[in-house]
C-alpha cells in the first residue's frame, strides 16, 4: 500500500530485537504486536502493500533516509526536494520492509495527489501536484506529468516517458491483458489548497513495451478527483469506468468556493487499437437520497464468473453499487469508528476490504516502546469479506514517527 503523508514524518529507525517472538495471534481480541521484522524472504504469490510517507522540507534539518536495502547504495537527496520513502507491508505476517526512495528533483517539492498502480512485478507512480521553484508565482501548485516505475526484481526505480498532459487527482487503471495503463481527467489541486485548481478532460493510454503515451477520446466534461477501474469479461478488460470527481465550482456568499461533484459515471469500451466512445450513465442516486462522495474501490471475482463488486466508504458506512439499477445501496457499517478528526484508508486485498485507521487506545505491552513511536499511533485494520458478510481485524505498529493521515494517502495492493 502506497501511503503519502502531507505532514513531515520519517521511518522509525529503532533496531529490531535480535530474537523477535513469533506472532501466534493476529486477529482480535488480544492482538499480538510483533516488532519490525528484517527484510522478507522471496515468496511466490505474496500479497503485500507498499507504504510511501511524504517528507517535506522544513526549516529544520531534514531527517536522514532510512537504511538502504542489501546491495542498494545510499541515495543522497538534495535539500529542498520531496522525499518519498516506500515501505512494503505484509499483512499476513505484520512485517514491514523499506524500499529504495523515489528519485527526486531538486526544484520540486510537496508532491501529493499522485496515483499509484501495480502491473506485473512493478509499481507505477504517475503525475501529482507539486510546487516548483522555477515557476511563478512560487506559492501556486502545478500538475506533474512525471512517471516512475519500481521493479521488485531489480529493486530499482526507472524514469519513464512523461504523460502528454500533466495531471493530479485523476482516474487510473491498469490493463494487464494489453500491458497498458489508462489515465483520465485530473487537475492541479494541491492538498494545501482545498479549493480552486485547474481541471482537464484529456485521456491517455500508456504502452509499457514501447514506453509511449497515446491520446484517446477525452471525457465529455472537465473532471478531477475521480477514480477509475477496468471491468473484465472473459479474462480480458472490456470497459474502463470513471466515477466520482468534481467539475465546475460555485461560490457561497460570493466568497467561498464550493465544488460541484458529479453524481454519474462514465464508461469507455476498450478496443485493441484504442478506446471507444464514452457512454454516460445517469444519476446514481434516487430522488430524495443524499449523494455520498467517499472512497471507491473494486473487488474482482478471481474466478471470473461474476461481475466485479464496487464499494464506497463514506464516513462509517460501506455502500455497494448495483450495475443493473445504477444505484448505491448500503452494505454495512464499520464496527469501530475512526477517532475524531481522523479518516479511514480503504484498499482491496484477497477479495476483502481493508479499512484502516490510526488509533491510540489499543493497549498492548509490545506497543509500549518509545515516546516517538507512541505519537505515531497504532494501525488498526478492519477487514470485511463481502461474500461471507463477516469482519475481522488486525493491529500493527507502523514504522513512522508521525501518524498517517489517510485523507491524503495513496494506496496500492500488489501481488508478487
Amino acid at each position: 500500500m502506497w501511503i503519502v503523508c502531507i505532514h513531515a514524518s520519517s521511518p522509525d529507525r529503532s533496531r529490531p530485537s535480535p530474537n523477535p517472538r513469533p506472532s501466534k495471534r493476529r486477529c482480535c481480541p488480544y492482538p499480538f504486536l510483533p516488532p519490525i521484522l528484517p527484510p522478507l524472504p522471496p515468496q511466490a504469490h505474496l500479497q503485500a502493500l507498499v507504504h510511501l510517507p511524504l517528507l517535506q522540507n522544513s526549516p529544520l534539518p531534514p531527517p536522514s533516509p532510512p537504511p538502504p536495502l542489501p546491495l542498494s547504495p545510499p541515495l543522497h537527496l538534495p535539500r529542498g526536494s520531496s522525499h518519498l520513502f516506500p515501505f512494503l507491508f505484509d499483512p499476513q505476517h505484520l512485517a514491514w520492509r523499506p524500499l529504495p526512495p523515489l528519485p527526486c528533483n531538486p526544484h520540486e517539492y510537496g508532491l501529493c495527489n499522485f496515483t499509484s498502480v501495480s502491473l506485473g512485478p512493478h509499481i507505477y507512480i504517475l503525475g501529482g501536484s507539486l510546487f516548483d521553484t522555477r515557476s511563478f508565482p512560487l506559492d501556486r501548485p502545478s500538475p506533474s506529468s512525471s512517471a516512475f516505475r519500481y521493479n521488485f526484481l531489480t529493486s530499482s526505480w526507472d524514469r519513464l516517458a512523461p504523460m502528454l498532459s500533466p495531471r493530479g487527482s485523476f482516474a487510473c487503471a491498469a490493463i494487464p491483458s494489453a500491458d497498458q495503463i489508462i489515465v483520465a481527467g485530473g487537475g492541479s489541486r494541491h492538498t494545501l489548497f482545498r479549493a480552486a485548481g485547474s481541471r482537464i478532460c484529456s485521456v491517455e493510454r500508456y504502452d509499457v513495451e514501447r514506453d509511449e503515451w497515446e491520446a484517446l477520446e477525452g471525457l465529455p466534461r472537465f473532471r478531477a478527483g475521480c477514480v477509475g477501474f477496468a471491468v473484465r469479461e472473459g479474462g480480458e478488460e472490456r470497459e474502463f469506468w470513471v466515477m466520482g470527481g468534481y467539475g465546475d465550482s460555485r461560490t457561497v456568499s460570493g466568497v467561498f468556493p464550493v465544488d460541484e461533484y458529479y453524481k454519474d459515471a462514465l464508461v469507455m469500451e476498450l478496443k485493441g487499437n484504442g478506446g471507444g466512445k464514452w457512454r454516460e450513465l445517469g444519476d446514481m442516486w434516487g430522488a430524495g437520497e443524499t449523494p455520498r462522495f467517499g472512497k471507491i474501490v473494486m473487488v474482482e471475482d478471481e474466478d471470473g464468473g461474476s461481475p466485479p463488486a464496487i464499494f464506497m466508504l463514506d464516513d462509517n458506512d460501506i455502500l455497494r453499487y448495483d450495475m443493473a439499477s445504477n444505484r448505491w445501496q448500503k452494505e454495512c457499517s464499520v464496527p469501530r469508528r475512526a477517532p475524531c478528526k481522523s479518516s479511514y484508508g480503504l484498499v482491496v486485498l484477497n477479495e476483502e476490504l481493508h479499512v484502516m485507521t490510526i488509533v491510540n487506545g489499543i493497549d498492548s505491552t509490545e506497543t509500549r516502546r518509545s515516546r516517538q513511536q507512541k505519537r505515531a499511533g497504532t494501525l488498526f485494520i478492519q477487514i470485511y469479506h463481502p461474500r461471507k458478510k463477516t469482519w475481522r481485524c488486525l493491529v500493527t505498529k507502523p514504522p513512522f514517527r508521525q501518524p498517517l493521515d489517510f485523507s491524503t494517502t495513496v494506496m496500492c495492493p500488489i501481488q508478487l
